[in-house]
């Protein structure tokens, strides 16, 4: 049985703790206890009961209730080493510092505990060496004038518990209610901790062993991602479960919202192989890229059943032209005859229409563009000078202007309240930097969704792809703009062209054109976002049509009004570098 469990999700679940080692003929620990932190607030709720007689009221409670909610649980089962079974001494102990409360526990015992002096700012109630190593911690914590693990530098963390792994065991975990911090003991035949990530799509997931089963979908919630620590592996109830890790001896791992964010070694080793974990990947400004000029060859080819006899086409195929791209050619041919009317619709995008009253059964519409890229920094003109965070203030006809890409999709309303979380989430992942979190997310779709072409439809929303984690480029851009949206931060969809040439490879894209979003960020304007690809747009996109959706942005779309019938679509796209 794991004495020590902790998880962290990147949204709140309602599990139901079985406490098996209380079951008719089982033998009862000397205690249990389970901290939490209620709504997601700062100040943690723990539920504890020394020496628990077999069947008790209160894990019959942390079994059925519905109110035992939170992203982030500790969870302690007790053996007693230091002092009696009492409340003063069984885990997890809490501590409020920073406004906030602390929550530690802790697999092991010291062979003498840390001496505090009388002076110390946090003093033990008990008498165990668990609750003597917290306030150690948060003395030291508190004399550096911090108040949260996220404003801490990890290798400090790691030297500290280094220096209290000296005195004894010290597998153990620590939470401040957004940041969880694991060590593992340096003996490798000490208290090991594993590690286990989870990853939706997946199945209601259960974890379990011969004293303990933790249900997180008994609430009927859905699945999220989340880390996993306990001090033995458990089972889990996913048909293709992933592996358990062991967390390296004398290493930490940093975990904020279900996800990985650092893996730290011990003090005087080399810096962390990562052991088979994964980090939230480190975003930050792209290297600046050089000027290219590209050239873009566009061919679509409509095929009908029977005879087209009057209809209207739309194109979008001209490429956008200005001073972050330069169009020096471009040339639009249509295989069918009509009448040809060329203007600029409200997005500010070049829109060919096409009026034929001619019969045709097959139309070929072919772009050549000759194109300069110039946005070689993106972030060039960002004002340090001051962070950009969430929300973000728009002056009143600021807002009216932009109110078209504020607007989140018409979904249901608690598939956009759980979009909401999923957006929240990266933006107190990232301490509410408007710019950070965007990257963040970027990165993350990227990392954690599958391009898999045919996988969705033109009618799939950004709820559904963000429910079965595979889709194409529209799917990528349609979620990453809901989520900058549900956030305040305006985002529209931009469809074009992305060179996957020499210099691009591993780079995904549609066959007949790409897409991505572009932000507005203040002081700035619209920046590229590329999930997709997990990059920020530079000289290797083309912009084409921009729009409120793909919708407004698409490249070719019509109107049949007479015959046609079946219809089969081709499309093919070439971008090469000129020079």
């Amino acid at each position: 049985m794991p004495n020590l469990l902790a998880m962290s999700f990147e949204g709140a679940l309602a599990p139901s703790f079985d406490l098996r080692c209380l079951h008719p003929g089982r033998r009862p620990p000397d205690g249990w206890g389970i901290g939490y932190y209620p709504a997601g607030e700062p100040a943690a709720a723990v539920l504890k009961e020394p020496s628990p007689p077999v069947g008790s009221i209160r894990s019959e409670l942390v079994r059925a209730w519905e109110h035992l909610a939170s992203s982030l649980f500790v969870v302690h089962v007790r053996s007693a080493t230091w002092g009696p079974p009492t409340d003063a001494n069984t885990q997890p102990f809490a501590r409020a510092h920073g406004r906030r409360d602390w929550l530690f526990a802790h697999s092991g015992t010291l062979r003498q505990r840390p001496v505090l002096p009388s002076e110390a700012l946090f003093q033990p109630v008990g008498s165990t060496d668990t609750e003597a190593i917290l306030c150690e911690l948060l003395g030291r914590v508190a004399g550096l004038g911090l108040g949260s693990l996220g404003e801490l530098d990890p290798e400090e963390l790691v030297r500290w518990m280094a220096e209290l792994n000296a005195l004894g065991s010290l597998t153990s975990v620590l939470a401040d209610g957004r940041d969880l911090a694991v060590y593992a003991d340096r003996d490798p035949a000490g208290p090991g901790l594993w590690a286990l990530e989870v990853r939706p799509p997946h199945p209601p997931l259960r974890l379990e062993d011969a004293d303990l089963a933790v249900d997180l979908a008994s609430r009927g919630a859905r699945a999220r991602q989340g880390v996993v620590v306990a001090s033995e592996p458990m089972v889990t109830s996913l048909p293709d479960p992933p592996a358990w890790r062991r967390v390296p001896p004398g290493h930490l791992l940093l975990v904020r919202h279900g996800a990985v964010r650092a893996v730290v070694s011990p003090p005087g080793t080399a810096p962390a192989a990562r052991a088979g974990f994964t980090p939230r990947p480190v975003t930050g400004r792209p290297p600046r890229a050089e000027p290219q000029r590209l050239r873009i060859a566009h061919r679509t080819v409509y095929r009908y059943a029977r005879p087209v006899e009057r209809s209207t086409h739309l194109f979008r195929l001209t490429p956008v032209h200005d001073r972050l791209q330069t169009v020096l050619q471009c040339e639009v041919e249509v295989s069918v005859p009509g009448r040809v009317h060329d203007y600029e619709d409200v997005f500010g995008n070049r829109v060919r229409r096409l009026s034929v009253e001619t019969p045709f059964t097959e139309m070929v519409i072919e772009a050549r563009s000759l194109v300069e890229a110039l946005d070689t920094d993106p972030l060039a003109s960002r004002p340090f000078r001051a962070r950009t965070t969430i929300p973000l203030v728009w002056m009143p006809w600021h807002r009216q202007v932009l109110q078209p890409f504020l607007l989140p999709p018409e979904l249901a309303e608690t598939e956009l309240e759980e979009l909401s979380d999923y957006a929240m989430s990266f933006a107190d992942r990232n301490d509410f930097d408007v710019l950070e979190t965007l990257l963040d997310i970027n990165a993350t779709l990227h990392r954690e969704y599958r391009y898999v072409p045919g996988a969705t439809t033109l009618f799939t929303t950004p709820f559904d792809f963000f429910a079965q984690r595979r889709g194409v480029c529209q799917d990528f851009t349609n979620l990453l703009v809901c989520l900058a949206r549900l956030l305040g931060v305006p985002a529209r969809y931009v469809c074009g062209y992305l060179h996957t040439g020499a210099g691009a490879e591993g780079q995904a894209q549609a066959d007949a054109s790409h897409a991505w979003a572009q932000v507005y960020l203040p002081e700035v304007g619209w920046r590229g976002f590329d999930p997709t690809n997990g990059v920020l747009t530079q000289t290797g996109h083309v912009r084409v049509s921009t729009g409120r959706s793909a919708g407004d942005a698409t490249p070719t779309s019509g109107t049949i009004y007479v015959g046609g019938g079946g219809e089969t679509l081709e499309a093919v796209v070439s971008v090469e570098r000129v020079g």
